[in-house]
């Protein structure tokens, strides 16, 4: 058992209203310089849709992420091999494009202030912040944003690939049309695919908290981590000729404050903690079938409480102020002990560290004679609200290809236990639902009302310390720990033994 820690997320899709005052926050504070035009390390994605950069999802297209081999058992990089690297040094053909971006631009607000009078109303042409002549804007970070580019990016969503043309029919019809939205950072993930990309070996993962970082003086512009990182995260900064990505606002996090996008979200929707994960189960959790990813995903989570893994927390460096921050997680409570939060598109293998509550289905069911009615659905023996399951706008196949690589009994089994909690607390407040009903939902959903209630409270009624409970992460003891006198070489913070080893 070798115990390290991770500061991970959870972000409630449920209550995201899709306002992108985190995207505004965190443009302000790390990319408003030039060359960062066109990133955004935080973006609020509309599901169903095509994303930032588009089609990101499509690792065909983009090579990110790891494949298992199968007759090794092994991981390796969609991109290349170990050798592969010295042929896409100089042309990588599955970088994003700037039309997969979008070209960005400014104003010429100077027509403004300096137009002559006239009987018309001055205007304010764009201007291509990389030509510096006049566009056309043809697109931009959240172009489909509620689906107001057009219905082509919902309907190109890769999500689709397996839902049913009558499941895609209830998707576009326009009195029942439905979406979401997707916010989205930075996984610092456990087995980041830009880290095993980067042949200078600048991406790494911080000791103390598992943040992926790019070190800007190795960075030699070669891109392979843009291409490695499935979720596109990574950016390439044109200026400087350095990559750049998420950092988790870590000068924040030392100072015992939540990322800017965390403190400045609007509808509360996202928690921040620490995880203790056994870094010995990695290369087994990887390599299982893709069915199985989460479920091997949550494995390697552990028990905070539990001696044994606080004792091998101790004898990696960590802190009895650390073991404490990991037994108030809020993450913890989502991902391992409710199995609420589920990681985005774990078939790429890389054990993402970002897990989303999914949106709550809208209900199909009507009422007619005083009885609810689902069309070609059986639903005896099922509560109302339960048996709307069956029968969603958003299929559960489209989240399942989404959350659980597939796996669709894991994303019924959190829509279950979220039902449950609805149900149980209306009939507690509103006092419409019977309580034998309540009590029936609870016992298909396979919890208690001491678990839904609980649930309910982080959910609605959190305070600002129970949403974010920000490690210590004495950040002058572990620079003091980064030199191994005995091996005479640097060595890593809390959580590490030794210095990471890159991965290719």
């Amino acid at each position: 058992m070798d115990i390290r820690s991770q500061v991970s997320m959870v972000f409630h899709l449920d209550k995201c209203i899709g306002c992108h005052t985190c995207s505004i926050a965190c443009k302000n504070i790390w990319t408003d310089r030039e060359g960062t035009e066109y990133q955004w390390w935080n973006n609020v994605e509309t599901k169903p849709g095509t994303g930032y950069p588009t089609l990101w999802e499509n690792q065909d297209k983009y090579k990110g992420g790891w494949e298992l081999d199968e007759g090794k058992k092994k991981l390796k990089l969609k991109l290349q091999g170990k050798w592969g690297a010295l042929g896409n040094i100089f042309s990588n053909p599955n970088l994003p494009t700037m039309d997969d971006y979008y070209e960005p631009w400014t104003y010429d607000y100077q027509n403004l202030f300096n137009a002559p009078e006239g009987d018309d109303q001055p205007t304010a042409r764009a201007i291509s912040l990389v030509t510096g002549k006049f566009m056309e804007i043809e697109s931009g970070p959240n172009w489909d944003d509620d689906l107001g580019g057009s219905p082509v990016y919902a309907s190109n969503d890769p999500n689709l690939e397996n839902v049913t043309d009558e499941e895609r029919s209830l998707l576009n019809e326009i009195e029942r049309m439905v979406f979401f939205y997707l916010p989205r950072i930075c996984n610092h993930c456990l087995n980041a695919g830009c880290v095993g990309a980067c042949p200078a070996g600048a991406v790494y993962k911080r000791g103390e908290d598992g943040v992926v970082l790019i070190n800007q003086e190795k960075c030699r512009a070669w891109r392979m981590c843009v291409t490695g990182c499935p979720y596109k995260k990574t950016y390439f900064n044109w200026s400087t000729g350095k990559s750049e990505k998420c950092i988790l606002c870590f000068p924040r996090l030392e100072s015992g404050q939540p990322p800017a996008c965390f403190h400045s979200c609007v509808g509360r929707i996202r928690y921040l903690g620490l995880l203790l994960y056994d870094a010995d189960q990695i290369e087994d959790a990887t390599t299982v079938p893709e069915r199985d990813l989460v479920n091997a995903h949550r494995n390697i989570i552990q028990d905070p409480f539990d001696p044994e893994v606080i004792a091998s927390a101790k004898a990696n460096g960590l802190s009895d102020q650390m073991i404490k921050a990991a037994q108030d997680s809020p993450v913890y409570k989502f991902v391992k002990t409710w199995g609420l939060a589920l990681p985005l598109h774990s078939e790429f293998r890389t054990m993402p560290m970002l897990f989303y509550v999914p949106p709550m289905l809208p209900v199909l069911a009507g009422i007619k004679d005083g009885h609810y009615e689902i069309s070609g659905v059986n639903t005896e023996g099922l509560v109302p609200l339960l048996s709307s399951l069956e029968e969603a706008r958003i299929p559960i196949r489209f989240m399942a290809s989404l959350f659980s690589a597939g796996n669709e009994e894991i994303v019924k089994e959190v829509y279950r236990k979220l039902i449950a909690v609805r149900i149980h607390m209306r009939s507690k407040t509103v006092n419409d639902i019977p309580a034998a009903e309540a009590a029936q939902a609870l016992a298909q959903a396979g919890t208690t009302a001491e678990e839904v209630e609980a649930i309910y409270r982080l959910t609605a009624l959190p305070t600002y310390q129970e949403r974010f409970v920000v490690p210590p992460m004495a950040r002058e003891v572990a620079i003091e720990q980064t030199l191994d006198p005995s091996q005479h070489k640097p060595a890593a913070g809390f959580g590490f033994r030794k210095a990471p080893q890159r991965r290719w």
